[in-house]
């Protein structure tokens, strides 16, 4: 797909969001090594002169902030890197063959499909990885040529390169994850603070992949949040489009939880955490320790400030920090996203890592 296809496709709203792809590759044969004798006129024994076969091109995996999903590799599954060149006489070597550089997201794991074994996590811009390297070249007789054996008459044999059956699996580098049950208001939130615009709906399941938006601060700090499609209980067992997408929470550094503060009998935010926390923690037990803040949104539905009094009340008794909001209106939202870049730059001063150029906190 070119770039002009993938900006219009943007653009329009009609991309599909591909996390994992299964992909072919095989890395060249290195070229074959040269059995040849000078035969120059006034030198009838010139002696060996085959040149050595060049190494076959390798098959790179790369990292780029260039590409936001694995889109390309639905497209096209076989990849091949160059042959190496044979060798020729007069000390001739052959040519090497061209590496093959496939570009990936950042964020993107590397696994051999047959084993399983992961061959590279590409989590910086520019990270690399060989996932079939290229054979070797076949050396040429001018190479074993020696006082007590003047005419050989043999060269070695070229390697013949790699090729395997790959997996990847993107998992999006962001600051924040922002998690919660179908219709919770995870993406309007989103639309309120960046500049991205997920489909919003009145009804559940309208975010079927995840959406990143960018949230600057007065001070030029950056964050990076991701909306993920809603969990439902029973997510960890493939219920809903959770599993699909619970590996994005693995990247991130703080979790927010949007619960709905919906006051129709039945409902009910406290219940909403307890589902996701124990979905996160079947899943992968490692999440419900990350640091996190809960966002109790739709303050605006007539009756939902007296059970936002009661959540705040029952979730501040447990330590949990929490903010009353609203993405429709922007109530409290400005407060959240002051705790937010509060959280990660004192998680970036405590791990000692610098900001970017511009002085945000990084994924």
């Amino acid at each position: 797909m070119s770039p002009e296809q993938r900006a219009w496709g943007e653009k329009q709203g009609c991309m599909p969001f591909l996390d994992e792809a299964r992909v072919h590759v095989r890395s060249g044969r290195g070229g074959r090594g040269c059995i040849s004798f000078r035969r120059e006129k006034f030198r009838p024994r010139g002696g060996p002169d085959g040149g050595d076969g060049g190494r076959g091109g390798d098959v790179v995996i790369e990292a780029s902030l260039d590409l936001q999903n694995l889109l390309d590799f639905s497209y096209k599954k076989q990849f091949r890197a160059g042959h190496g060149g044979h060798g020729k006489g007069n000390d001739q070597h052959g040519a090497d063959g061209h590496d093959l550089v496939l570009k990936v997201p950042v964020g993107t794991l590397v696994r051999d499909a047959d084993s399983g074994e992961i061959l590279g996590d590409l989590i910086a811009p520019g990270q690399r990885v060989v996932v079939a390297r290229g054979g070797h070249g076949g050396k040429g007789n001018a190479r074993f040529a020696t006082s007590t054996r003047q005419a050989p008459r043999f060269s070695t044999p070229p390697g013949p390169g790699q090729e395997r059956w790959i997996l990847l699996e993107l998992k999006l580098m962001a600051d924040v994850g922002l998690v919660g049950l179908p219709n919770a208001g995870k993406s309007s939130l989103l639309a309120r603070v960046s500049s991205a615009r997920p489909k919003v709906a009145p009804y559940p399941f309208t975010t079927l992949h995840p959406n990143l938006g960018v949230v600057e601060s007065a001070e030029g700090e950056r964050m990076v949040l991701a909306d993920l499609p809603g969990l439902v209980e029973g997510a960890h067992l493939g219920v809903g489009l959770g599993l699909r997408f619970l590996r994005h929470v693995e990247r991130t550094r703080v979790l927010l939880y949007v619960l709905e503060l919906d006051p129709q009998p039945g409902k009910d935010p406290i219940m909403d955490l307890r589902t996701l926390r124990d979905e996160m923690e079947r899943y992968q037990p490692a999440l419900v320790r990350r640091p996190g803040l809960v966002a109790l949104n739709k303050v605006d539905l007539p009756g939902a400030r007296a059970l936002a009094n009661k959540a705040v009340e029952v979730l501040g008794s447990q330590g949990i920090s929490c903010h009353v909001v609203s993405a429709l209106t922007g109530e409290g939202v400005g407060e959240l996203l002051g705790e937010l870049f509060s959280m990660l730059r004192a998680m970036t001063e405590s791990q000692g890592l610098r900001g970017d150029a511009q002085g945000g906190c990084r994924a």
